[in-house]
C-alpha cells in the first residue's frame, strides 16, 4: 500500500527559501511536498526596509494576509498602506510587490491556486 504524504506542517520545521520576487518564505502547505491537490500556502517575511521585486503571475490567484508589520501594497495601478488584519486578492496578470514599511519583519500568508510555481512568476522590474 502506497504511503500517504504528511497533511500537518509546522512553522518551525520549515526551511524558508527565496522566491524569484526575493521574499523569503516558508512553504507551509505545497503539492509537490505535501500532496494536497489545488493551493499553497506559505508565510513570506520581508525584512525591515525591503521590497519585494515587483511580478505577476499568469495563472496564479494569491491571496495575502498580513500577520505583523506594516507596509506599502503595489497592485496594478493601486498602492495602499496595509497591516495587520488585512487580506489582499491578487489577480492572475496583476503586477504586485510589497514594501515593509514598518520598524519590525513584515510577515504575511499567502495562499496561491494554482500552487506556486517559479515558471509561472514574472519579474517586472
Amino acid at each position: 500500500m502506497p504511503q500517504s504524504k504528511t497533511v500537518v506542517s509546522h512553522l518551525a520545521q520549515v526551511e524558508p527559501y527565496l522566491t524569484k520576487d526575493r521574499s523569503q518564505i516558508r512553504e507551509l502547505m505545497h503539492p509537490d511536498v505535501q500532496g494536497n491537490q489545488k493551493q499553497s500556502l506559505a508565510q513570506a517575511t520581508v525584512p525591515v526596509g525591503a521590497i519585494t521585486l515587483l511580478h505577476r503571475h499568469a495563472l496564479t490567484e494569491e491571496l495575502y494576509y498580513i500577520q505583523s508589520g506594516t507596509g506599502i501594497m503595489t497592485l496594478g495601478e493601486q498602492t495602499f498602506a496595509v497591516a495587520p488584519g488585512d487580506t489582499i486578492c491578487i489577480k492572475p496578470g496583476t503586477g504586485h510587490c510589497i514594501e515593509n514599511s514598518g520598524e519590525v519583519e513584515l510577515q504575511l500568508l499567502c495562499c496561491c491556486s494554482p500552487a506556486y510555481s517559479h515558471d509561472d512568476t514574472e519579474i517586472l522590474d
